[in-house]
């Protein structure tokens, strides 16, 4: 629809709640899900939104940070010398992954952004949808120790593979794109900084205390990286 020179869509007003990720029904029927959006996104390729890959969320975001004040000085080092180890490994992930397909994507896919009511889903905010792999869309339903997330990567391939293929290679990249989620978001929130609203909704982003958790994560996401990665038992 169009008012003037603006172009908007109405949708039916609809509520619920983040899914239960410990759930296996539920992340059999977000699979499905998924894999219905991933059929229609792999139609056609974006012709403007931009593509994941490390240079953009990786080496910009790294670049980004340390050309400014938010690390202090103390983990400055800390952080150029971890984030480059940290990029190094990450393209090994993706040159073991190989020529995977890249697809319109939700991009940004976290539980919170899923709804659920009545054993239905739907999904919000498209803000960060880009060209990418297929498992982007899919990590982010995958937390805790090895096994648990063995089990629930083969739920979401379950109901996933119901109406899509997918490539077991892209594994390979599951930890590889967690670091780099991590990354861009502190540059994303670095580059907003100057916008009232984000000093009052992510206070605790210019303090030590942050900065230092961050490294701490990067490091482990390092560590992970090293690991075999995750094995699809379908």
């Amino acid at each position: 629809m169009r008012h003037g020179s603006y172009r908007f869509t109405l949708y039916p007003r609809r509520g619920g709640h983040a899914p239960e990720l410990d759930n296996p029904d539920h992340l059999e029927q977000l699979g499905r899900f998924v894999a219905r959006i991933h059929n229609v996104g792999a139609l056609f390729p974006f012709q403007y939104r931009p593509t994941l890959s490390v240079n953009s969320f990786g080496d910009d975001s790294r670049r980004f940070i340390l050309g400014t004040d938010f690390i202090p000085p103390s983990l400055e080092e800390a952080y150029a010398s971890l984030t480059e180890d940290l990029l190094i490994a990450v393209r090994t992930c993706f040159e073991r992954a190989g020529d995977v397909k890249h697809l319109r994507l939700h991009g940004d896919n976290h539980p919170g952004n899923i709804l659920c009511r009545d054993e239905t889903f739907h999904i919000v905010d498209f803000d960060d949808a880009r060209m990418g792999p297929a498992v982007q869309d899919l990590w982010m339903f995958l937390s805790g120790d090895r096994e648990y997330m063995t089990k629930g990567l083969g739920d979401v391939l379950k109901g996933y593979t119901q109406f899509r293929d997918f490539n077991p290679a892209e594994l390979n990249l599951i930890e590889a794109l967690r670091a780099l989620r991590q990354m861009h978001f502190s540059a994303w929130l670095a580059r907003r900084w100057q916008d009232p609203a984000f000093p009052k909704a992510f206070p605790w982003f210019d303090s030590p205390r942050y900065w230092e958790n961050h490294i701490l994560e990067l490091r482990e996401q390092l560590a992970a990286m090293q690991e075999y990665p995750l094995v699809w038992i379908g």
